[in-house]
């Protein structure tokens, strides 16, 4: 299994110079974020991989539609891969408007309406999803790419991925841990 951190956003360029929290509700991809994930997909294409999983963040589903279009994959959204929800940034999108958006994205029944945290997310509780999310990793073909967070990354295998970072992924390893880099494009 792979993981990929999701390509440049609109938060993350503001928040890169700023270090404060620009207020962007699920931001977009930036054309460099749209540039990074084209060039992750073409470093993905010798992978074999088959499936998609993303986290149901507009900057995931956006990273994860170029990549599945290059690579003529079918992308599935999890929330249980969503950011550690501390930024006005990891305030999601309605279901309903999701779809309409990403009507290629098949939106489990997991992905409620309003699926995003209600409130700021502990760590333990990024912690527990983590741990939730390798229980349930190894029901996947390790032909899966998983796009995904900086703080999921970072909790789940203890790397701070950059924007398109690629990680391989044991899913058996112990937490945290189990990530080996695959590569890393520039830093916003």
């Amino acid at each position: 299994m792979y993981l990929l951190r999701h390509a440049q956003s609109e938060f993350n360029v503001i928040y890169g110079k700023t270090r404060k929290d620009p207020g962007i509700r699920d931001p977009k991809l930036t054309p460099l974020g749209k540039n990074q994930a084209l060039n992750a997909a073409k470093s993905l294409e010798k992978l074999g991989l088959r499936k998609i999983l993303s986290s149901p963040y507009r900057r995931a589903l956006e990273t994860a539609t170029i990549v599945a279009r290059h690579l003529d994959l079918k992308i599935t959204a999890w929330p249980i891969l969503g950011e550690h929800a501390v930024f006005k940034c990891d305030v999601g999108s309605p279901k309903s408007r999701l779809c309409a958006d990403f009507p290629h994205v098949n939106f489990l029944e997991l992905v409620t309406e309003n699926w995003w945290p209600d409130r700021e997310e502990n760590t333990l509780s990024l912690n527990h999803r983590c741990k939730e999310f390798r229980r349930h990793a190894g029901d996947y073909d390790v032909n899966t790419i998983v796009v995904t967070h900086w703080g999921f990354i970072r909790c789940l295998t203890n790397i701070r991925a950059k924007n398109c970072g690629i990680l391989h992924f044991n899913t058996t390893s112990q937490h945290p841990g189990g990530g080996t880099v695959v590569s890393n494009c520039n830093s916003c």
